[in-house]
């Protein structure tokens, strides 16, 4: 019922409302003479005036703190004022700054009482001032047709004065919803924006640490069996690790700074840099085949290139991990309308999770190490995926093999 308002918007609304009762008190007090009311003195009936002129005030400063009171304050003032038979008061001009607030601040079904209130105190209004008159023989006897325009002209000057100010608060409510909706809106896509960078960094220094560590810990292997029987290979694979980690330090760095600031530009590799990730996977002492055919020819969309990097290298890094041979084919085929990447390894046979029981098999497992279901096999998917292609890694037999197919040419269907 109660709306939250600051302070200053509390003292302002106060402070202006009575401002407003000292003018009206006074605008009431000079013409004292003229408050008549058939049902009360003189005296009594410009005590009356007071005190609903302080009423209407004290309406004027809850009008935004509680447009449903102040509706309900103004209905019970302009009804006491007319049960007593008083003239139109300078207090009245407060009902159409509550009507306004009811339109523009109030609840729904305040709103809506807004509009009522606009339409039945019009038809009131015309009521009190020319129909009640004539009925008590107070007016000066005119035709019947005098009295229906005249009434007729009464209701609708009021309900013009009383609609013009609740539309005017109800425009304004359009006005702030709006206002409302689109900066609601600016900070969902600002949030959607801020969770698709975060998840294109996550992807990125999952590929950059993921590869580099990998290639690190096959050297790392190869160097400690090497130290003893041939130091100088074991120089040789010592130099390979500090190449591939200072490498990945500097991208790591790079995906650092574009945290901090979104508007640097993180490591994007091209096609170029394909070459140097197979002198990496060879250099941890994988046999790498290489098959490019049909290559590419034309210049290839970066985004395209970025994505089958990523997809190389990720598919790469599992084989590295996880393959029982060191033995990898790599295959790309360029057509004018779509790239397929084909990647795939040799991995160990399927073997029981649970040891056979007398007269039972043992249950074999679902995946074996080289098809786990890490972020990795998602990472590729996301990125064939976000590259309007089709993505599929399974066992084939002994082999895993990674599939992947990006559009490249406009309009291209992978």
């Amino acid at each position: 019922m109660f709306r939250a308002l600051t302070r200053t918007q509390l003292t302002v609304d106060i402070v202006a409302a009575g401002v407003f009762a000292m003018f009206a008190v006074v605008a009431t007090l000079a013409p004292w003479d003229s408050i008549r009311s058939a049902m009360l003195p003189p005296r009594l009936a410009l005590i009356v005036a007071l005190l609903l002129t302080l009423g209407y005030a004290a309406a004027g400063a809850i009008r935004r703190l509680s447009p449903e009171l102040a509706l309900v304050v103004c209905w019970t003032a302009a009804l006491l004022q007319m049960a007593m038979g008083l003239p139109p008061l300078p207090g009245n001009v407060v009902i159409f700054g509550v009507l306004y607030t009811t339109a523009a601040y109030g609840a729904r079904r305040t709103f809506w009482f807004g509009l009522a209130s606009s339409l039945i105190g019009a038809v009131a209004i015309a009521t009190y001032l020319v129909v009640i008159p004539l009925v008590l023989g107070q007016s000066a006897s005119n035709g019947i047709g005098t009295y229906v325009f005249a009434t007729a002209a009464a209701f609708v000057s009021a309900a013009f004065a009383l609609l013009l100010s609740w539309t005017t608060g109800a425009l304004v409510r359009t006005s702030v919803r709006a206002r409302e909706n689109r900066r609601a809106q600016e900070r969902a896509e600002s949030a959607a924006a801020a969770e698709a960078e975060r998840t294109r960094i996550a992807r990125d220094m999952h590929d950059v640490v993921a590869h580099s560590l990998a290639v690190v810990i096959a050297q790392a292997d190869g160097a400690r069996y090497a130290a003893a029987s041939d130091p100088e290979v074991a120089a040789v694979t010592l130099g390979t690790i500090s190449t591939t980690a200072r490498a990945a330090l500097s991208d790591v760095r790079m995906l650092l700074t574009q945290l901090r600031h979104t508007q640097a530009e993180g490591p994007q590799p091209t096609l170029a840099d394909l070459e140097q990730l197979y002198a990496q996977v060879r250099a941890a002492g994988v046999v790498l085949r290489v098959d490019v055919d049909p290559a590419p020819a034309s210049e290839i969309p970066a985004a395209v290139q970025l994505a089958v990097y990523r997809i190389l290298q990720e598919a790469l890094t599992n084989a590295l991990r996880h393959g029982v041979d060191a033995q990898v084919s790599v295959d790309l085929a360029w057509h004018p309308e779509r790239v397929q990447v084909s990647v795939s390894n040799p991995v160990a046979p399927v073997e029981p999770v649970s040891p056979a029981l007398p007269g039972l098999p043992g249950l074999p497992s679902e995946r074996t190490a080289g098809e786990s279901r890490g972020h990795g096999l998602i990472g590729m998917r996301e990125r064939a995926q976000l590259a309007g292609g089709t993505f599929d890694a399974a066992r084939q037999g002994t082999q895993f093999v990674v599939r992947a197919s990006l559009p490249i040419a406009a309009g291209g269907r992978a």
